[in-house]
């Protein structure tokens, strides 16, 4: 019977007992390359990581533990990743050029003072490159546990940093029109201009969301790629504007877990639909999402038989059905619930190793929704 990873509902995280599960399955069939073999194999995709706060106990929903931040670090100097900086990959991605195996990209989104204070420094002194998403109204108006201007520059003359855009309200990009959103970028551009003389061109979208209008405004704003905030590992196959990435807190930073995602592949889906994460009025709640997969030589045949898919709104798993031979088409049973969902969909691969490929659904009615087009 195939290992399958089960979601907890109203969330697109592992639960504890059916990871444990998966963690055993994991040291039992771990890869049995060299070390050799590990340090000069190439990929196409990375993970990339994402946190907000570090040590900051009190918000727990938003924050990872001194504790288990440390262990990340650890696991990452020790283990087989290549950490990178987030625009190497994003280059590598646009370019169809390879990067090491097990690649990784560390990421905060908002300026919060833990960062400067914790976080930066146990970076500092792993030698691990990370980008720092910013809103700039929070440093403006000098809000209680936020960075100031003065601590964004220290860390931008850091050659390990990388400073990226995100917003200068940090309003939901579903809750603003097109001219709302550019007027929003461009006033954190100039924010950014004149206190640290750069204007980032990497966009995080705030709060994760996003819709198939968001692509065209980043682009003829001359950014050179955007990140959500969704479960899935990042590879050619990906909108360069709408890149996924793995986040982390309190209840969902435990090192397991952590070792389970930077081990993660990416599932080779393409011609997925809905294109737009937005349910707006012009879509179907639940939307008919379906997929084509790539074919997978390193896995068994039966592999696509194993293939789960789970609703984070869902107890159980979505049904899933084959046409011919390579497509997938998913049906839920209910509607999605308004606010943020995602379905996650992983597979067994070899050596150990999942494949793991995610999506979000925003189930919002906003002013964007009349900019939004296609499926």
């Amino acid at each position: 019977m195939p290992l399958k990873i089960p979601m907890i509902q109203n969330s697109h995280y592992l639960s504890s007992i059916a990871f444990l599960c998966v963690f055993i399955g994991m040291v039992l069939a771990f890869p049995t390359t060299t070390a050799a073999e590990e340090a000069t194999a190439t990929s196409d995709q990375a993970v990339i990581l994402m946190y907000h706060r570090v040590g900051e106990k009190r918000l727990p929903a938003t924050n990872i533990t001194l504790a288990q931040f440390r262990a990340h670090l650890q696991e990452l100097r020790q283990g087989p990743y290549k950490v990178l900086p987030l625009d190497e990959i994003v280059a590598a991605l646009k370019n169809g050029r390879t990067l090491p195996n097990h690649s990784i990209a560390i990421t905060f989104d908002d300026a919060f003072l833990s960062i400067y204070e914790t976080a930066w420094p146990l970076l500092k002194a792993a030698k691990f490159p990370f980008t720092l998403f910013v809103s700039t109204e929070p440093l403006d108006e000098k809000t209680s546990g936020y960075m100031t201007w003065a601590q964004l520059r220290e860390m931008a003359a850091d050659p390990l940093v990388t400073i990226g855009h995100h917003g200068h309200s940090h309003n939901s990009f579903l809750s603003l029109t097109k001219d709302q959103r550019i007027g929003d970028i461009l006033t954190a551009t100039a924010r950014f201009q004149k206190e640290i003389d750069t204007q980032p061109k990497l966009f995080a979208y705030p709060f994760g969301e996003y819709d198939s209008a968001s692509p065209a405004i980043l682009r003829q704003l001359s950014f050179n790629a955007a990140f959500g905030q969704f479960s899935s590992v990042a590879s050619p196959a990906d909108d360069i504007y709408a890149l996924p990435r793995f986040t982390f807190n309190e209840r969902y930073g435990d090192i397991d877990r952590f070792r389970l995602i930077t081990n993660a592949l990416a599932l080779p889906a393409y011609d997925i639909l809905p294109k737009n994460p937005h349910l707006s009025h012009t879509h179907h709640n639940p939307p008919a999402f379906g997929f084509t997969l790539k074919p997978i030589p390193a896995s068994p045949t039966k592999a696509l038989a194993q293939l789960s898919c789970y609703p984070s709104h869902m107890k159980e798993a979505a049904t899933l059905t084959q046409l011919g031979e390579d497509r997938i088409e998913i049906r839920f049973t209910q509607p999605f619930p308004e606010g943020r969902n995602r379905i996650n969909c992983t597979m067994p691969g070899s050596a150990g190793r999942w494949y793991w490929f995610g999506r979000p659904f925003f189930n919002t009615k906003s002013p964007a929704a009349s900019n939004a087009a296609g499926p």
